[in-house]
């Protein structure tokens, strides 16, 4: 194909994917909506049942035992769930040639200005979860993950977009495969890693509700315990950590040295990498040494996040230096 025709085709996979994952953000609504129908089928159920199963006076013939009408949303939920990664995969698939033909179309890495830097950087966020899924029995992120790639693609499209075109001189390195692959996939491990942490405040804040007597929202109960959550969000930091440093402090110095003559010089986004870094490092070690764990650890995450987030958005659009490079 020519360059045109692959351009073209990456401007339609592009914005389908985006649908796709839009859709499968919907499937994974209904399955935590399904939770929010047990509660009030539940609450029906003991009013028409007698606390030993048997039926009260005047109840109906049909009325559904509260364990019946639980198991019938649990099954809708897991239906709602398989659907919402059946289509994160298609979109993904679709995600991913949308990538790979605008590479071709240019001739290079695709990921030369801000349109490039989202539709990549957000591809690696669904093959971290993708690729954690199963091992992590990570669907219960699925929501929150098809959001933010849904927002991204559909952000790069309506306000990123540039047509296909070369690099500057500066970005003809093979150090900027290297340096951009590594930050976009430690990126991908840290949006993971948020989102997590965003969900163990708010399992954990249920579970201590229940403590006092306060039933939990029925939605909270299809996601594992908090423990749990704040051991998935570790793991996810502690894979994505080193690779961000090897990305953003030996690639991404080597990288400059070569392209404009020094390895550091305080340029914007270099600077807010290393915050990223600094913030990252933090929270490994106190988790390491001080023994955090639970809310304290999951804002520092969180905070670690809102600074990665930033750095690969606020930097580019907001500041000037040699990163100022998003093509808008």
């Amino acid at each position: 194909m020519n360059p045109s025709t692959l351009a073209s085709l990456s401007n339609l996979l592009i914005p389908t994917a985006t649908i796709i994952y839009g859709l499968a953000m919907l499937a994974h609504a209904v399955e935590w909506a399904s939770g929010l129908r047990v509660v009030k089928k539940d609450a029906e159920a003991k009013v028409l049942v007698a606390a030993d199963g048997g039926e009260v006076p005047d109840a109906p013939a049909d009325a559904a035992p509260a364990d019946a009408v639980a198991d019938e949303s649990s099954v809708r939920g897991d239906q709602a769930s398989r659907i919402g990664i059946l289509l994160t995969v298609l979109a993904f698939a679709l995600h991913a040639g949308g990538v790979l033909t605008r590479g071709l179309a240019a001739g290079r890495v695709p990921w030369g200005n801000m349109y490039e830097f989202s539709i990549t950087a957000s591809l690696a966020v669904a093959i971290v979860y993708l690729a954690l899924l199963k091992r992590q029995r990570l669907q219960w992120l699925g929501l929150g993950v098809t959001f933010v790639i849904t927002a991204a693609l559909g952000i790069a499209v309506l306000a990123f977009y540039v047509p296909a075109g070369d690099l500057l001189p500066a970005l003809h390195s093979y150090w900027l495969v290297i340096h951009v692959s590594a930050a976009a996939i430690a990126g991908g491990g840290f949006t993971l890693g948020g989102l997590a942490s965003v969900l163990y405040l708010i399992k954990s804040r249920a579970e201590a509700r229940a403590v006092d007597g306060k039933p939990m929202p029925a939605a909270l109960r299809r996601v594992p315990s908090a423990e749990s959550i704040d051991a998935v969000a570790y793991k996810v930091h502690a894979f994505s950590f080193p690779i961000w440093t090897f990305g953003v402090l030996v690639a991404g110095p080597i990288w400059a040295y070569y392209a404009w003559g020094r390895a550091w010089g305080w340029d914007p986004k270099e600077v807010w990498s290393l915050v990223t870094w600094v913030v990252y490092a933090a929270y490994l070690h106190a988790r390491a040494t001080a023994g955090w764990r639970g809310r304290r650890a999951a804002w520092v995450a969180i905070a670690g996040w809102v600074v990665f987030l930033f750095n690969f958005v606020g930097v580019n659009l907001l500041l000037s230096g040699f990163h100022a490079y998003s093509g808008l």
